[in-house]
Parts: C-alpha cells; structure tokens; sequence
C-alpha cells in the first residue's frame, strides 16, 4: 500500500505490540548474576524452576497501555551499551522458566529481573498468565459478535437488547452500570476463590480448574511434562495481547469492529504488487476504497522510497559499529569520522555544510535521476536498475534488468515486503537509541550464553 497506508499499518502495530511486551518484559529471563538471598543462580535455576516457587498471585488488569508502545519496540536491552556489555555474559537465574522461548528468550529491556528477586518474578508470571488468558477471550470477543449474539435483553428494565448493543468500545458506553456490577463481582470471586494463586503451584495453576480451564479435567501444571504446552499458552497469550490492543486501537481510532480487522476485503487493487499473505490486500484507513488509481500510483512510489530509504538506513545503523571511513569529515573542524558516535548523537555533530550537502545530494537525485516518470511504473527509473544501479548512480553502464515477468513479479513483491520490515525495524531501532540508548550489536544480535 502507499506510504500514509503504511504508517497506518505501523501505528496500529506500535499500538497492538504495547499491551503484550510492556507485561512480557518483565517476564522473559534477564542477565543477572545472583538470585536475592540464594546461592549462585545457575545453581538454583538448574535444581528448581523458579516457576514452583510460593508467591500470592496478583489480580490481574489488562491494560491496553498504547502508551507502551516503547517497550514494544525495544529490540534489545541497556545491555547493549559498551558499558554493559560484560553482564551479556553473565549468568541468567530464569533461564529455565517456562515461556523463556525463542527468537527473544532473554528479552528484558526494562531489566525488571535483574535483581534476581524471585518473588517479583513469580508475581509477574502470575499476572501476565492471568492478562494473557483475558486477552485470549477479548479476542474471540470482538469477533463473535459479528457473527453471533444471545437472543433477548440484556437490561430488561431498559428494554436494551443484546442485539443492541453495539460491538468493540462503543459497548462500553451502553452497558448498564448493573451490568458493570455484576462483572465486578464475577471478576472478585473468581480471583478470590477458584482462580486465587496459592502456594506450592506453579503461576497459573489455579486450584478450581484445570485443564482448558474446566474444573472436571485434572491438572495439567507439571512443568516437565507439558512444557510445550505451558509455553504455548503464554505466547499465544502474549500474542492475544498484541492483537487485542491493535484490535482496540484500530476499532477506536478508525472505527472498524467488523470482519475488516481480520479478512482482507475486496479491492480495486486486489492483484497489484505488495498484495501478500497473510493480510492481503490490507487497507484500514480505506484510502483506497474510491478506486482513484493515480492517487493509488502516487503512494505506491512514496511507500517505495520510503522502504528503500529505511533498508540503507537500517544498514546505516549496522556498518558504523565495524567499519569507518579514513580521514575527515570537517579538517576545519578537526572532526574525523572515526570521532563520530552512531545513531541519533550524530545528528548534533554533522557540520551545517554537511546538512547542506546532504540536501543538496537529495534535492539533485530527486529532480534529476529519479524524477518519476509517469509512464513507468511507480519506483520504475530511467537511468537505474536491478539493485539500483546504473548510469545515474556510481557506474556509467547500462542498468541491469530482469527479463522474465514471472521473476521480476516476485522480486518486486519481496522489495515492497522488505521496504515494509525496514521501515517498522528502522522505527524500534530509532526508538530504541532514543529511550535505551543502545547502537550497537545487542539491536540485532543475541547475548551469547
């Protein structure tokens, strides 16, 4: 889709990974060399998970924190500062706990458990099991509706029908405050009789029920038998949590409640590039729905500049932490490249006659080389090629094409999907380095064992 599209896309996704990774942070191991009041912890963690520890659970109360957004995104931790960079290696005390799955198995931003503290964990898990399973009902909440609703009042007294009530957050304002009582009530006993933590358990397992969640089934908590199962649980909860606050954000700030959260609808554009598995044709904000096809060529050649620009500067962030260029940036000023810091810091030491370059190096390429010719397509430029190369840029050769249409279909396809990854990375990264402060490999690497 065009590029206003795109950052549709990336705010509902910013909004819908907050609810999910502000809770999960806390709860996926971190680096830390003792437990509190413990002998060391790869001693500890090995003999017991810390999971089957005693702790008094905590009423759980999902919000839908968008404003957490930055944890979401964190892709790393405040171990990647160079000044950290020794804890990397230190020893874990929760890397035996369930939930601790890959490809972010020590993913702590926050560094909630690096004290160590067992108890904080155990009441973490607890709450985080407890919102997941929430979000997991939330979720087919806001889809059953639209398919299915009970028959008769809900308020008799004002005669409001359940058919009436509308779906997603405008049913917040139509419940009746009886109504919010008696979930109040349900929501207490539940959490102080069969759904209280008690000890001895592992988080979550709740003595009034068992498996699925129904009383009549045994207990399915024994953390050796059925890890896979309980790790299933928490990410599936924790991706509950992702899609219930992009359901919620998207349903407040566009309005959708109906199947267009969750089937791809039809489109004047349904067999254009960038149309893929597994959301298709996916227009939230309906900015193609008047079937405007210049408008639509117009954000398609935005949407391609933008992914082209974020894939170099992605790379930017990268080759700076192993590679510099020799030599100067400013010999008036004394400034070599080697003096500049990555990422943002290096916005205030670039020189104005370097900004001035830059822009001029924009303006130049933007005017000249690749100015949009309106009967090519869009992103489609005269002097440049395959891999962008060609009489326009370094080398003065011919521009290399693809010949065949099936193979150029899908290297343009996968060009659109990786300028759309690079522009929601090169956000975390730039999020990341603006809150944590991290540049380095801990973005894009994991810390070794």
């Amino acid at each position: 889709m065009a590029s206003r599209q795109m950052k549709t896309s990336v705010a509902v996704a910013g909004a819908a990974a907050a609810g999910a990774l502000w809770a999960s942070c806390a709860f996926v191991p971190s680096a830390t060399p003792t437990l509190r009041g413990a002998a060391p912890a790869t001693a500890v963690a090995r003999e017991q998970p810390l999971s089957q520890a005693g702790g008094q659970g905590s009423v759980a109360i999902p919000v839908l924190a968008v404003g957490a957004t930055a944890a979401a995104l964190l892709s790393g931790s405040r171990r990647g500062d160079k000044a950290a960079a020794p804890s990397i290696s230190a020893c874990r005390a929760f890397e035996s706990e369930i939930g601790a799955t890959l490809p972010m198995k020590y993913f702590d931003p926050l560094g909630m458990t690096k004290d160590g503290d067992k108890d904080a964990f155990f009441r973490r898990r607890c709450a985080e099991i407890k919102n997941g399973r929430v979000a997991m009902f939330a979720c087919m909440g806001y889809i059953a509706p639209e398919y299915f609703r009970w028959p008769g009042f809900c308020s008799p007294s004002q005669e409001l029908k359940f058919a009436d009530i509308p779906n997603g957050v405008a049913a917040l304002y139509k419940m009746p405050a009886e109504g919010w009582a008696q979930i109040g009530v349900f929501v207490a006993f539940l959490e102080l009789f069969p759904m209280r933590q008690e000890k001895g358990r592992i988080a979550g397992d709740a003595p009034g029920f068992g498996r699925l969640g129904v009383p009549i089934f045994a207990s399915v908590a024994d953390p050796e038998k059925n890890k896979r199962s309980l790790d299933s649980e928490l990410n599936n909860g924790r991706l509950a949590m992702m899609a219930i606050t992009g359901m919620v954000a998207q349903n407040g700030f566009l309005g959708t409640t109906g199947s267009a959260m969750w089937l791809p609808g039809a489109s004047a554009f349904e067999t254009d590039l960038g149309v893929q598995a597994p959301v298709g044709f996916w227009d939230p904000a309906g900015l193609a729905k008047d079937g405007d096809a210049d408008n639509f060529r117009r954000r398609r050649g935005v949407e391609l500049k933008h992914g082209r620009i974020c894939m170099l500067a992605c790379i930017g962030y990268i080759v700076p932490e192993y590679f510099r260029w020799p030599g100067y940036l400013s010999p008036a000023q004394g400034l070599k490249f080697t003096d500049m810091p990555n990422g943002l810091a290096a916005i205030s030491k670039v020189p104005l006659e370097g900004w001035l370059q830059i822009g001029l190096f924009l303006g130049h390429f933007e005017g000249f080389f690749m100015r949009q010719d309106a009967k090519r397509a869009p992103g489609d430029f005269e002097n440049f090629g395959f891999l962008g190369i060609g009489k326009g840029f370094i080398f003065n050769f011919e521009p290399a094409t693809i010949k065949d249409p099936e193979t150029r279909r899908k290297k343009l396809n996968v060009e659109i999907a990786n300028g759309r990854l690079a522009m929601v990375a090169l956000m975390a990264m730039l999020f990341q380095n603006g809150v944590v402060g991290s540049t380095g490999p801990a973005m894009w690497l994991p810390p070794s064992a």
